[in-house]
C-alpha cells in the first residue's frame, strides 16, 4: 500500500482526489484541510507520498513545504493552477524540495479534474518512488547565496558573439529530453556552461504552456548563456539555449541551408509535449549525428528514446542520467536499455563532460 496524504482546502477537491486515488485499490489515504494540518499528518500518519496545495489559507503549501522538508522529508506533488502566476509559485516550490506539480484544469476548484485524472495517477505513483534531492530556497538561489550560476556569472558576461577561433566549433547541436524532475535538474547545468558555450542547446522539458515562459525566464536569469522560449522559427545560434514552448512540439528544420529551431502543434502520434521523440527525429533528418551531443535527465515513460539511442548508433554522443541522481529513472533507464547511452552519469558531472566534448570538437 502507498501512503496517501492529500492537502487542499477545498473540500471539493480533496473528495474528487480521495475517489481517484481510492479507485485505484492500494493507497492508504487521509486528507488536511491546509499547511498546519499537513505539516501534523505528516509525522503521524507518516505518508509515502504527499500531493499538496499551493493556495490555502492559514498556513499555504510554501510555507508547509518549508516546514515538511525540513521535519520529515517526503516526496511532494504541488497542486498548480495553470497560469504563469501558477507557475512561478510552482518553481518555487520545486526548489524548496517538491518533486512534480499537478495541474487544476479549471482553476483554484476544479470540476473537470477527470481530464488529467491518468497524469495525476501517473505522477503520484511516480513521486512516491522518487529520489529526493537536497532542498533548495528559492530566494537564496536568487541572492547567489549557493547557485553555481552566480559564481558563474560574476566571472563571465553574457555571450553576444563567437570568438573566433570556436568558429570550427559552431556548427554542432546539443539536445536535452526531460520530464519529472527537470526543472531543478536543468537549474544544476544548465549555469555551469560558460560563456562561450559554442553550440546551441535545445531543451524538451515536458511543461503546460503557461510554464515554458516563466521558466525560461527564470534559466536566463540564472544562466551566462542566452535562454530563451521558442516562440517563433529561429537560427540556430551559438551561446543560446532555447526551451521547447508548451502546448507545441519543437523540431528542427533546414531554411535556405540554414539550420533552424521551430514550433509546430502538439503530435496526436507522441503522448508527452514538448515531444523529445520529435526533436530527436528531426534532428536525425537535418544534422550531422557525429556533431550532435544528446542528453536524456530524469523523467517518467520513455519518450526521446528511440530517436536518441539511434542517434548514437549513427555516431552521436549520448549521456544518460544515472539512476543515483535522476528524480525517477523512467527516461534515462530507457536510453541505457536500448544501447543509446555513450555514458551514464550523476547529475553534477553531466555539464563537465558535455563541455569536454564540446571543446574537443
Amino acid at each position: 500500500m502507498i501512503k496517501l496524504l492529500i492537502v487542499d482546502d477545498s473540500a471539493l477537491m480533496r473528495r474528487q482526489l480521495k475517489n481517484i486515488f481510492l479507485a485505484e485499490g492500494d493507497f492508504e489515504i487521509e486528507v488536511a484541510r491546509h499547511g498546519e494540518e499537513a505539516v501534523e499528518l505528516n509525522s503521524r500518519f507518516q505518508p509515502d507520498v504527499i500531493t499538496l496545495d499551493i493556495n490555502m489559507p492559514q498556513m499555504d503549501g510554501l510555507t508547509a513545504l518549508s516546514l515538511l522538508m525540513a521535519e520529515r522529508p517526503v516526496p511532494v506533488v504541488m497542486v498548480s493552477s495553470l497560469t504563469e502566476k501558477g507557475a512561478i509559485s510552482t518553481f518555487e516550490a520545486l526548489n524548496l524540495g517538491a518533486v512534480d506539480y499537478i495541474p487544476k484544469p479549471d482553476g483554484t476548484i476544479s470540476l473537470s479534474i477527470a481530464e488529467v485524472e491518468e497524469e495525476i495517477v501517473a505522477k503520484v505513483r511516480a513521486a512516491a518512488g522518487a529520489h529526493l534531492k537536497k532542498a533548495r530556497g528559492l530566494a537564496a538561489r536568487i541572492r547567489g547565496d549557493m547557485s553555481v550560476a552566480s559564481a558563474t556569472r560574476q566571472a563571465t558576461t553574457k555571450r553576444t558573439t563567437p570568438a573566433v577561433e570556436q568558429t570550427a566549433k559552431r556548427d554542432g547541436v546539443v539536445i536535452i529530453g526531460v520530464s519529472t524532475g527537470g526543472p531543478r535538474t536543468l537549474e544544476d547545468i544548465l549555469p555551469r556552461l560558460p560563456a562561450d558555450f559554442p553550440w546551441p542547446v535545445l531543451v524538451a522539458q515536458h511543461m503546460p504552456p503557461s510554464f515554458t515562459r516563466p521558466f525560461a525566464e527564470r534559466m536566463n536569469h540564472l544562466c551566462p548563456l542566452e535562454v530563451y522560449e521558442l516562440r517563433r522559427p529561429m537560427p540556430l545560434e551559438p551561446g543560446q539555449i532555447c526551451i521547447g514552448r508548451g502546448g507545441a512540439d519543437m523540431v528542427v528544420m533546414r531554411r535556405a541551408n540554414r539550420l533552424m529551431v521551430s514550433s509546430r502543434p502538439e503530435s496526436r502520434d507522441n503522448l508527452w509535449h514538448p515531444s523529445v521523440e520529435l526533436l530527436g527525429q528531426s534532428v536525425l533528418q537535418y544534422c550531422d549525428p557525429q556533431r550532435v551531443i544528446a542528453i536524456m535527465l530524469t523523467g517518467m515513460g520513455y519518450d526521446g528514446a528511440e530517436s536518441f539511442a539511434e542517434l548514437k548508433r549513427r555516431g552521436a554522443r549520448t549521456i544518460a542520467e544515472s539512476e543515483q541522481s535522476a528524480v525517477v529513472f523512467g527516461m534515462p533507464a530507457e536510453l541505457i536499455n536500448r544501447g543509446g547511452a555513450t555514458k551514464v552519469l550523476s547529475m553534477e558531472r553531466i555539464a563537465e563532460q558535455l563541455i569536454h566534448w564540446v571543446n574537443a570538437g
